[in-house]
């Protein structure tokens, strides 16, 4: 497959223009964090401005608002600040569809959805896999914004983007998979109430933890008696059943799900040949559920005859040579994938998008110095939403953007004592909330070539008893983990999004 060099884009002003007599709203002094029996007295830092645009073929007037929504104890002592940026079409309208969005990590910042894919404005970084470069980094107008079929709502997490504890609080009082989730169900509560919002339809969005996260919240949201009633859940890079893609020894299941991105890989790289990648990628499923899986769950009672067979099949699907396939047991991992795919070239390929390639400092080690596809997009999307939030909404802090940070330990623990944390697995959460919500629907959006969180995983996740399957929806993507970074599948995406909430 060849890729398109595009040509440099050059950089121009901003979405759109401020509304004459509409300013940015004066901001709040910076950091005021409250300590030493001072939190009583916090204030919450906002900033917001009016603009005109055209999304999805629509011109509409919208306020976007950054803005801190302050969590309290049970004593009503504020204990953190969470940002949200809120993006409102006017005049406002409480019948309007609400979505709200968020990223992963743990501990990365919304920055990539909203600067990526659905957010008024994009940041505008080579589309074909290639690095990004240097600034200055064009930041456009995103007519695929979803903007003109619902209000947007994007949450940064304690320890992400611009949010923050208060006073003595600690972080690790938010640092959890349950723990996270109730926060963000928090947020959004105080939101629509803040907003007058609760009879609006709503939606869901997270990218790969964020759609643990999005399982999670939805079992805070609609787990009890005072539910928020969602109208669908939006997962983009799904990753639910932390098992599927375990790759530790004697685990099996993540060979078999990533079988399929390794043959996506090879076929884009020119290490086997295949009319399709969807043909491709399917022959690999039966052939991953199939032979590959009966032979794995074999170990060292399959014969010769069997590996033979299996080894010859393996070799073809995933580029690699029979000989490193042997000394391999026939169990590749993905970091052994990375580095062996185009080792004859002197490349590796990407994690989070495996279209990407690096060069290590040498060519003899067995696994990546780095990820190509991460440090191939994060200097474009850094500059973007500091450069966003500060000079074109306003925002004053002294903070740094966390885009990806530490927010650790993290408690991986669910309710439920041994069995239930045997491995994390969300997804029973959505399968819970889908017989008990007739109306909540689930799109997936999986890109081919995501190693984080491979496609064959998310469909094993989903598949499983207690899952209505005519209400989830799945599209698929030539790209990777962020499949909005190739300008084909962005658009893709925004139409695939749209079309999903318009079917409510």
């Amino acid at each position: 497959m060849k890729r398109r060099i595009l040509p440099a884009f050059a950089l121009f002003a901003v979405l759109a223009a401020p509304l004459a007599g509409a300013p940015a709203r004066a901001a709040e002094p910076a950091d005021r964090e409250a300590g030493d029996g001072q939190a009583e007295a916090y204030e919450a830092n906002s900033a917001s401005r009016t603009f005109t645009g055209t999304f999805g073929g629509r011109s509409l007037r919208y306020t976007a608002t950054v803005e801190e929504q302050v969590l309290k104890g049970d004593d009503g002592t504020p204990k953190a600040a969470i940002v949200t940026t809120a993006y409102v079409a006017e005049p406002r309208d409480p019948a309007r569809p609400v979505t709200f969005l968020f990223n992963g990590g743990p501990g990365s910042g919304s920055v990539w959805l909203q600067m990526g894919a659905f957010g008024p404005q994009r940041v505008a970084i080579p589309s074909d896999a290639r690095d990004d470069g240097a600034p200055p980094f064009p930041i456009v107008h995103n007519p695929d914004s979803i903007l003109d079929v619902t209000d947007l709502v994007f949450i940064d997490p304690v320890g992400t983007g611009f949010s923050h504890t208060i006073g003595d609080t600690k972080g690790e009082e938010y640092w959890g998979v349950t723990k996270d989730a109730k926060s963000v169900a928090a947020v959004i509560r105080k939101w629509i109430s803040d907003n007058g919002r609760w009879n609006s339809p709503k939606f869901l969005g997270g990218e790969s933890y964020g759609t643990t996260r999005s399982a999670a919240v939805v079992h805070e949201l609609e787990g009890g008696y005072n539910d928020v009633s969602l109208n669908g859940v939006i997962l983009i890079s799904a990753v639910l059943d932390f098992g599927a893609g375990a790759e530790t020894q004697g685990a099996e299941l993540g060979y078999i799900t990533t079988l399929p991105t390794m043959a996506a890989t090879a076929l884009y790289h020119g290490k086997t040949t295949a009319p399709s990648v969807e043909g491709f990628v399917e022959e690999a499923r039966q052939f991953a559920i199939g032979p590959y899986a009966a032979f794995l769950l074999k170990g060292q009672n399959a014969d010769a005859a069997e590996r033979a067979a299996v080894r010859a099949q393996l070799a073809r699907f995933t580029g690699l040579s029979e000989d490193f396939l042997d000394r391999a047991d026939l169990r590749v991992t993905s970091g052994r994938f990375y580095k062996e795919l185009l080792r004859d070239r002197g490349l590796t390929v990407g994690r989070l998008d495996s279209r990407y390639t690096g060069v290590d400092y040498d060519n003899a080690g067995e696994t990546p110095d780095n990820d190509p596809s991460f440090y191939g997009i994060d200097g474009g999307y850094a500059a973007a939403i500091n450069h966003f939030m500060r000079e074109t909404i306003g925002y004053r802090t002294d903070r740094d953007y966390v885009t990806i940070g530490n927010v650790g330990p993290w408690d991986w623990r669910l309710p439920g004592g041994r069995d239930t944390n045997a491995y994390l697995n969300v997804a029973p959460y959505l399968g819970k909330a889908m017989r008990e919500n007739a109306d909540m629907r689930i799109l997936v959006a999986q890109g081919w070539y995501d190693f984080a969180t491979p496609f064959f995983a998310a469909e094993y996740a989903l598949t499983r008893t207690g899952f209505p399957q005519d209400r989830i929806e799945w599209q698929y993507y030539d790209s990777g983990h962020m499949m909005y970074i190739r300008d084909e599948d962005r658009r893709k995406l925004s139409d695939d999004v749209r079309a999903f909430i318009r079917a409510r």
